[in-house]
């Protein structure tokens, strides 16, 4: 019986975190249905209500992480997922890829550049520069890499988020001033700027 306690004890975290991550998720996805604003996008929406939550609970970061860090894992496995329609678009790929390798370069080039540049405008130690360097790549690799370099992997996966929500609504704004009108251009845009989110961004705008 006390064994039982003990196991329902440490269920209980784990259950509640995730519920409330996944479910303020789905409540953020359909007020974006309705009025789909930049500041209402998901990613936005729902870690700043779990910010509340972790906050009127007087929980720490690490009692949240503890309880739905499992979902962070799925990552993974959701990003691996992306090469099954980059399998479908293989001619595509195959006849333009010296266009979208210098792309990927450059752009990801900026972004590391960019991002130590400001680091030490502002001068932010070297752990916080480190945390930002590898703010454009999805979060799963992001972590590993930041770890690898000497960076925060948890405040490594802030960047990526605001980075990933910051590109996908200003990706519009610039892609409305440049004349670039192609779908792959415009694709490719959004994902070196924006990663994960720039990919789900670019997908909705090809459904419409």
């Amino acid at each position: 019986m006390d064994s039982l306690l003990h196991w329902i004890e440490q269920l209980a975290p784990v259950a509640g975190w995730t519920a409330l991550t996944v479910g303020f998720y789905l409540l953020a996805k359909r007020v974006y249905r309705r009025w789909p604003r930049w500041w209402l996008m998901p990613l936005a929406v729902a870690p700043a209500l779990l910010m509340i939550a972790v906050l009127a609970l007087h929980e720490s970061y690490r009692d949240y992480i503890r309880g739905a860090g499992w979902l962070m894992l799925m990552l993974g496995p959701a990003t691996v997922a992306f090469a099954v329609p980059i399998y479908e678009q293989r001619a595509l790929i195959w006849r333009t890829w010296p266009v979208l390798l210098v792309g990927m370069v450059a752009g990801s080039a900026t972004a590391v550049a960019v991002s130590w540049g400001l680091a030490s405008l502002f001068g932010l130690d070297q752990s916080l520069r480190l945390s930002l360097l590898p703010r454009s790549i999805s979060t799963p690799f992001a972590m590993e890499v930041s770890a690898d370099i000497g960076g925060l992997p948890d405040l490594t996966a802030v960047f990526v988020v605001v980075t990933g929500v910051l590109g996908a609504a200003l990706g519009d704004v610039v892609l409305a001033w440049l004349p670039v009108r192609s779908a792959l251009a415009r694709g490719a845009f959004l994902g070196v700027a924006a990663h994960g989110a720039g990919t789900a961004r670019a997908h909705r705008i090809g459904r419409v």
